[in-house]
């Protein structure tokens, strides 16, 4: 595992948590040598993430659909920035790039891209391992509504055990490596 995609929010939320949790993960990347890649943009958990993995001396990517560059959300210190014409230009282009896929807390946009890829493990077009950091309970109504899908039977669980939860930055990257 050498490359993370990193999913998450690009407001930093309501809770200090959400920001010193993309910070740990960040560190923890640049410590490991592991390059991030990411949506480009530099406010929220998104900004967080990238400048802790840049301060600790690692590479980031970003990938950011020129509908967003032009409003200035793009990081501007990153290693490298694809601009790309759509989002689903962006979600294939950082799939390919990564080993593996983390969610830390986010919006609608978070949800969607951890969803689409997960769909993708379950369908086989990839079998790179899929993780979502549960920053404060955050996600702990979502975890409780897949269950449900399971128990209710839309929902296989070898699919919902596809995406592997800690609290933790640290315990989530182990997690994922060993997958």
């Amino acid at each position: 595992m050498k490359t993370v995609c990193v999913y998450c929010g690009s407001s930093p939320g309501a809770r200090p948590e959400y920001l010193e949790a993309a910070t740990s993960l960040g560190s923890r990347l640049a410590r490991s040598g592991m390059r991030l890649v990411y949506g480009g943009a530099c406010v929220g958990v998104m900004g967080r993430v990238a400048d802790a993995v840049l301060e600790g001396g690692g590479e980031v990517v970003g990938v950011i659909p020129q509908g967003l560059m032009e409003r200035d959300l793009a990081h501007q210190g990153l290693t490298q920035l694809h601009v790309v014409a759509t989002m689903h230009e962006r979600k294939a282009m950082m799939a390919e790039l990564s080993d593996a896929f983390i969610a830390l807390p986010g919006g609608i946009g978070t949800f969607e891209e951890l969803f689409e890829i997960l769909t993708w493990a379950q369908l086989g077009i990839h079998h790179k391992p899929c993780g979502l950091l549960n920053v404060a309970g955050y996600y702990d109504q979502l975890l409780a509504f897949l269950d449900h899908s399971v128990r209710e039977g839309f929902l296989a669980p070898e699919h919902r055990s596809l995406l592997r939860v800690e609290n933790d930055p640290e315990a989530l990257l182990k997690c994922l490596e060993e997958a």
